[in-house]
């Protein structure tokens, strides 16, 4: 089967999509990445856009995203550095060498600019803090959760280990009146002989039955 002339290789297709997210990157056109990688494979711009919206842009849908993020990351870089450029002008001067100063110059010069790679660094290492801060704070907040969780749960113990000792003070105490009755009843049923009965006892332990019982 003969190979069309107008055919794609693999490498032409890489290079596409890396110049297109270059120039993403760089915040150019696509249009002029078409121009560019027109240029290096002898091919019209119009044919390397077409081929990059026919096949090669859904390929790459994840990295264009990351490109225009990175964009978005150096356009604000940029922003930044003029900002501080120009504050460093307004209020940043360093003394003239006097040895190399020249007759009649200023005595001072304005501080050494900002690179844009200081100012991206500088970024980079804002959002690495920003991001360990962020976890951090989400590592807190699950420590505050888990122990407002064991919180209530030791108030639910607590509680319970209350109600079993007060029910276990309420045992005790019925078991040494039982104890006691048990005992009285052993010594009224030594005295009043078989007449006494244990309903009589309980009566008279229970203040139902007031006057004391006639002796044979």
């Amino acid at each position: 089967m003969k190979t069309r002339q107008d055919a794609w290789s693999h490498e032409e297709d890489v290079l596409l999509a890396e110049t297109v997210l270059q120039y993403i990157r760089e915040g150019k056109t696509q249009l002029a990445a078409f121009e560019e990688v027109g240029r290096q494979l002898r091919r019209t711009a119009a044919a390397c856009g077409f081929r990059w919206n026919a096949e090669v842009r859904k390929r790459h849908l994840a990295a264009i995203e990351q490109a225009k993020k990175q964009r978005k990351e150096r356009k604000r870089a940029l922003e930044m550095m003029k900002k501080w450029q120009k504050e460093a002008n307004a209020v940043t001067f360093r003394p003239l060498d006097e040895n190399k100063g020249a007759e009649g110059s200023s005595p001072f010069l304005p501080a050494a600019p900002l690179t844009l790679d200081q100012c991206i660094s500088f970024l980079q290492a804002l959002r690495r803090d920003a991001e360990q801060l962020e976890a951090a704070h989400q590592e807190n907040e699950r420590l505050k959760r888990e122990r407002t969780e064991w919180l209530a749960r030791n108030e639910q113990l607590t509680q319970k280990l209350e109600r079993l000792e007060a029910r276990q003070t309420t045992v005790q105490e019925d078991y040494e009146a039982l104890v006691k009755i048990m005992a009285r009843a052993r010594q009224l049923a030594s005295e009043e002989g078989e007449r006494f009965s244990l309903a009589q006892l309980l009566l008279t332990e229970t203040g139902e039955q007031s006057e004391p019982m006639a002796h044979s």
